[in-house]
């Protein structure tokens, strides 16, 4: 495996941080603290009308600040649990008057609040107020306490749409960042399963989170990883693409090098190989890295079926992913070059199907496959309730009415039709993305030189392939390089007494071994 070169990754908010200086917060006059901190928050949200200043004075000239966003707070919990125990018990309380930090009285005796701590500088504060945390400062008191009350608008869990399943776990992930690290933290109830926090973003400062599997990870790509996300420089992370774009080895490759997935059994069978999982706040998509291209067409129920069965449907996709690339191609270079290469009968059938047509093959099939393509984006598209009837019943008028008109001849619907269906069959969408562009290629060299084109462009995507890394890890192993114990659960579905093995090139060496465990990420 190629050599990586380890860098260790920044803590959270140290990759980028926002203009607001690091001075310290007070002073311990409320007067002065309000004032502070309203000139160093209008100056960073510009007089944001949602930011709320709320003082409470009670009898000895005691006095406390509540500072916070509205909206990304919850409000009526921040009346129980925060202001109604600290303007009824802390005011009158005994230790009140030592020179303790707030933070100190409050969670021994006084706030019924798990997420709360201690800050002294304006910057601290600036931040966990962007974080939906209530500010709390008391006169006399040189320390803030910030208690996490968050209200986010969070969507409920439900079942993946992207990747439907027949049989198997039906939940997926969503926008929360902390629901998804409890869903994976549901199914690995080890204290090996570490998570990695870090903010990315230089306006945003979205919450990533690396997840993997101490021991079972391969420390080289752990490094190299946290390496490339340290270099990141962006204003915002709305979602994981915008980190895969940064992290993978070829971004010009039509082929992905990242996986992504919103299923926790996925990301879970993931980390069991040793692969390590990014979790991106505000999006329910997971990356998993490294990923191979025998992972690219292998399904997450593949494992929750019979082995004879899944291996005969693996085979059908390998078969309906060559049919995709090649079929029209072929078709092309066949009719145009190599007539003599059909048999006769099939041969006068394709040329009386061609007789009234005004346009080479080459091209019909060309706007046919641009056509299909655009159908297909229109279905993706437009409303659920319609788009499945414009792509399919769309399809069908239009080759039927082009057929009809002589403008393109009924085989040359049936080969793009053929190898657009064929298509479907992968299971994850940017895998088959990759290789929808490539029919193109694959045409073009086709219809300029025949078999010859179609033989030169096969060469040069298997080469691509071979030359191809993601994170080291060689993207067609354990084919190339050939590893005869990995390769027997790649074009067949290994039964789980045979999964004695972790993928070698996955995980750290001295736990290479597995206890017969689930796999659906297998590559």
């Amino acid at each position: 495996m190629k050599k990586l070169t380890p860098r260790v990754l920044p803590k959270r908010n140290e990759l980028h941080r926002s203009s607001v200086s690091n001075e310290g917060l007070v002073h311990g006059d409320i007067d002065e603290d309000t004032q502070v901190l309203e000139q160093k928050l209008r100056a960073e949200l510009q007089n944001s009308s949602d930011v709320c200043f709320r003082r409470f004075g009670v009898e000895r000239g005691r006095t406390l600040l509540i500072v916070y966003i509205d909206g990304l707070v919850d409000t009526e919990l921040l009346d129980k649990t925060l202001l109604m125990p600290l303007s009824m018990r802390w005011m009158n309380h005994p230790d009140a008057h030592i020179d303790k930090t707030l933070v100190d009285v409050v969670t021994e005796k006084i706030v019924p609040i798990a997420r709360i701590k201690n800050v002294t500088t304006v910057r601290d504060i600036v931040d966990g107020l962007l974080e939906a945390s209530v500010a709390v400062i008391a006169h006399g008191t040189k320390a803030a306490l910030l208690a996490e009350l968050k209200n986010w608008p969070e969507r409920a869990i439900q079942e993946s749409v992207s990747e439907p399943s027949i049989r198997g776990p039906r939940e997926a992930f969503n926008e929360s960042l902390r629901t998804s690290i409890a869903m994976v933290r549901k199914r690995i109830k080890s204290t090996n399963l570490k998570v990695e926090s870090v903010s990315i973003g230089q306006v945003s400062q979205t919450d990533v989170a690396l997840v993997y599997l101490e021991g079972t990870v391969n420390p080289t790509v752990l490094e190299e990883l946290r390496s490339r996300l340290s270099r990141i420089r962006l204003d915002a992370v709305l979602e994981t693409q915008y980190i895969e774009e940064f992290i993978e080895d070829s971004p010009n490759s039509p082929y992905p090098q990242v996986q992504n997935t919103e299923r926790p059994d996925v990301v879970v069978a993931a980390l069991l190989e040793g692969k390590i999982a990014i979790l991106v706040d505000g999006t329910p998509n997971v990356l998993i890295v490294p990923m191979t291209f025998w992972t690219g067409f292998q399904a997450p129920d593949d494992y929750y079926e019979r082995p004879i069965y899944m291996t005969a449907v693996r085979w059908v996709r390998f078969v309906m992913l060559n049919i995709s690339i090649f079929l029209t191609p072929l078709y092309v270079a066949l009719t145009s070059y190599h007539p003599q290469m059909l048999p006769t009968n099939l041969l006068i059938t394709f040329a009386a199907a061609r007789s009234g047509s005004p346009f080479p093959v080459a091209i019909e099939a060309f706007a046919m496959e641009f056509v299909f393509e655009g159908l297909r984006e229109a279905g993706v598209r437009l409303p659920k309730a319609v788009g499945s009837a414009v792509s399919i019943v769309g399809g069908l008028v239009v080759g039927q009415a082009a057929v009809e008109a002589g403008l393109v001849s009924a085989p040359t619907v049936i080969m793009v039709a053929t190898s657009g269906i064929a298509s479907f069959t992968i299971p994850r969408y940017n895998f088959g993305f990759s290789y929808r562009l490539l029919r193109f290629f694959v045409l073009l060299l086709s219809a300029v030189v025949g078999l010859y084109g179609l033989t030169i462009s096969f060469i040069v995507i298997l080469i691509h392939q071979v030359n191809l890394e993601s994170f080291g890890v060689p993207y067609m192993s354990p084919i190339a390089p050939r590893n005869l114990k990995q390769l027997r659960d790649i074009l067949t579905r290994v039964s789980r007494k045979g999964l004695s093995d972790r993928p070698q090139s996955h995980v750290d060496q001295q736990n290479s071994g597995r206890q017969h465990s689930s796999r659906l990420s297998r590559s």
